[in-house]
């Protein structure tokens, strides 16, 4: 695998603006297959502050999980090209480019100081070992501490994220907890070194609502308690309006939109950002006959052209989206788009109004002229 090597850190203004917790610039990821060329991530820049919670959102195949997993390093496929830089400060506030440092200090960090809460709990704990020792291996490998000491601190976070009697179920095995309970073991292991980053990939994802709510809440509360920033990537809009504080809309590998969570869900820019809005049932309203859908499917990552990724299935597209759009906007709301910024809500309000017609629910004539 090619990883970029050149790694200059980002400049310190003289002001008293505090630095981002993580600082992603311009992320490309490749993949070389029989094919052709993939590119699964092409161009992702974004910032995640101190103590915040940011919500990546997008379908399936958007480039969520790859994104985050190259910063962790996890992508280790030979064909695999990743160019770009991640600078990740620390608690000891020194500048480090992830994707430039040396695999050993790149273990020190993971765990330590950048934790992750992958998708499927059951395939992530190993079964052959009870999951207190497996939470205790953790602290062991970051901090010099005896085997009770770790095995003690493994039942305290087991009890802080609402697991009962944590001192019997550390010495259970993963099969021995339902689908909830092993998510919360995985989010007791990523905090049990008190990370400064902490990375849920869809961790709500196959679970009741009742426990997903009770998950969310838990991230929400141990984030506040330990202050830890946390990058929540999920395809779930109305999880990200309970949690997040700044959203990133990705399609295509690409940013579509990005901005605070209220001015995207309130006054959003992208018509892909219009799409996934829509598609989220409405509980204040009246009942509609169904709900819209955004036409087509995402496209192959080896068919992305050099334009808009969105425009094959947006209704709107003219001749300008033949070019790629870039991110444009206003201060720290923006979108890659090139529909006048002016006539953009009008636009998605005639949408809307023409997806819900029972007689022509695709009839768009008027919208896009």
């Amino acid at each position: 695998m090619r990883w970029s090597t050149s790694s200059t850190p980002p400049s310190t203004p003289g002001c008293a603006v505090p630095e981002p917790i993580l600082d992603v610039r311009d992320l490309t990821v490749r993949f070389r297959t029989r094919r052709g060329i993939v590119t699964a991530v092409d161009g992702l820049s974004f910032t995640v502050a101190q103590g915040e919670v940011l919500g990546i959102v997008g379908e399936s195949g958007s480039g969520k999980s790859v994104s985050m997993m190259t910063l962790m390093r996890l992508i280790r496929d030979p064909n695999a090209s990743v160019t770009g830089h991640a600078y990740f400060r620390g608690r000891d506030l020194e500048v480090r480019d992830l994707l430039a440092l040396p695999e050993s200090e790149m273990r020190g960090l993971c765990g330590r100081e950048i934790a992750m809460i992958f998708q499927d709990p059951m395939t992530s704990l190993t079964p052959v070992y009870t999951v207190g020792w497996q939470i205790a291996e953790q602290v062991r490998a970051h901090e010099r501490v005896t085997k009770k000491a770790a095995l003690d601190r493994a039942a305290g976070m087991l009890g802080e994220v609402g697991i009962p009697d944590p001192a019997r179920r550390i010495h259970q095995y993963p099969h021995e907890f339902s689908g909830g309970m092993r998510q919360r073991v995985m989010i007791a292991m990523a905090l049990t070194c008190n990370p400064a980053l902490l990375i849920a990939d869809e961790p709500t994802t196959a679970l009741d609502v009742t426990t997903q709510a009770q998950i969310l809440d838990l991230i929400r509360r141990l984030q506040a308690a330990h202050g830890s920033s946390v990058i929540l990537i999920t395809h779930d809009m109305g999880v990200v309006s309970e949690i997040a504080d700044r959203v990133l809309v990705m399609y295509a590998g690409r940013v579509a939109e990005q901005g605070p969570k209220s001015a995207v869900f309130h006054r959003p820019q992208h018509p892909y950002t219009w799409g996934l809005l829509s598609s989220v049932p409405n509980t204040r309203g009246g009942r509609v006959r169904r709900l819209p859908v955004i036409p087509g499917a995402p496209p192959s990552p080896l068919e992305i052209a050099e334009s808009c990724a969105f425009g094959p299935r947006c209704r709107l597209r003219h001749d300008a989206c033949a070019v790629r759009p870039a991110l444009g906007g206003t201060g720290d709301h923006v979108d890659a788009c090139w529909l006048p910024r002016d006539d953009r809500q009008q636009l998605r309000l005639q949408i809307a109004q023409a997806a819900v017609r029972r007689d022509q629910p695709d009839d768009l004539e008027g919208a896009t002229q």
